[in-house]
């Protein structure tokens, strides 16, 4: 029976649907130990399950003993529409990774087809751990050691090849597999990330204080937005994309056109207004299905509250009212002292 190798678990991986490929080794890379030093700094604000999964982050062979390889996957998501800043007066901003459908069960599904293939042709019996985003592993370390690319000012998996928007996923093995050589880093001198970040949250090349983030912000904060971080915010209604859309190797980035990252009908160019208006209902509707949902309803009336606020326009802020029956989450006091906030904003 023909040797399992890195190249044919890499052409494999083509074949079921993803754009890279690579293999790292279990070493104690340098780059896992920051984790314990960024969590110290307090930058993981409310997210607690990074501190209570430290130890298991540190070493993959905490989460699949006599692990021997990882095997690490990039999916570009990238869709032909324009990039946030470009988009018109009134539009909310989502997150591209958010357009489409869950990139968890879609990769999901991909990585069990390659490790269905993996067991199929094996000559050998393995163990394995397929894991997408979710699990205890720092996938951008690995993604540099398995030649995805590197890590860039912008915290990001940068390939010289396609950009930075990827999705990440790992299969840790206890296969013995050809480690491909690091990939290295090739931001050089450029910072524009930094420069172009309107709360300053990467507050040094490659470190970013989460707490700052606008992604971290409209998704996984659950609270109040901090009053002074409020105007930062702009019109980003779930996550950000800014310093990916400025860094120059995703000027132009490739495209693609997988079915399942095009936008879906509600965040095409989403008009606030329309989404502040939208019953309860159709808003669930709108973002079952994708990775919006992470942000709740409540979490996404808080953070279009914000965005009429800081729109400035007249018709926006005359939409903010208390809401009605089938708009229950309007009146949760939480989304109304952000409502509270955008009326004070004033208009332009």
């Amino acid at each position: 029976m023909t040797p399992l190798t890195s190249e044919r678990i890499k052409e494999q991986a083509r074949t079921v649907g993803f754009d890279l490929c690579g293999v790292a080794s279990v070493e104690a890379f340098p780059e896992l130990s920051f984790l314990h030093e960024w969590l110290g700094r307090g930058y993981a604000g409310d997210m607690t399950w990074l501190a209570e999964s430290a130890e298991l982050r540190s070493d993959v062979r905490r989460v699949l003993p006599g692990a021997r390889s990882v095997i690490v996957t990039g999916t570009l998501y990238n869709s032909d529409r324009p990039y946030s800043l470009a988009l018109p007066p009134g539009a909310g901003h989502v997150s591209r990774y958010a357009w489409g459908d869950d990139y968890h069960r879609v990769l999901w599904t991909r990585h069990n087809e390659l490790l269905e293939w993996m067991r199929q042709v094996s000559p050998e019996p393995f163990e394995s751990s397929a894991l997408v985003d979710s699990g205890p592993v720092q996938e951008r370390v690995y993604a540099q050691y398995a030649g995805l690319g590197w890590i860039g000012k912008n915290t990001c998996l940068i390939n010289p090849e396609i950009g930075s928007w990827l999705f990440l996923g790992e299969i840790i093995t206890t296969l013995p597999l050809a480690p491909d050589a690091e990939g290295l880093e090739q931001c050089g001198s450029c910072t524009k990330c930094l420069d172009a970040c309107p709360s300053g949250a990467l507050v040094e090349p490659g470190v970013l204080d989460a707490t700052r983030c606008l992604s971290y912000l409209t998704i996984e904060h659950r609270g109040a937005i901090p009053v002074e971080l409020r105007q930062a915010v702009g019109t980003h209604i779930y996550g950000c994309d800014i310093c990916q859309e400025v860094c120059p190797y995703n000027r132009p980035a490739p495209q693609s056109d997988d079915p399942a990252w095009q936008p879906r009908t509600p965040f095409t160019m989403p008009s606030l207004v329309a989404l502040w208006q939208a019953s309860d209902a159709d808003l669930h509707r709108a973002i079952m299905g994708g990775s919006m949902r992470r942000a709740k309803l409540v979490g996404l009336r808080r953070n279009l509250a914000v965005a009429i606020g800081n729109s400035g326009a007249a018709h926006a802020l005359a939409a903010l009212d208390g809401g009605s029956p089938d708009r229950a989450s309007v009146a949760d006091p939480m989304v109304q002292e952000h409502v509270a906030w955008a009326r004070g904003r004033g208009v332009s």
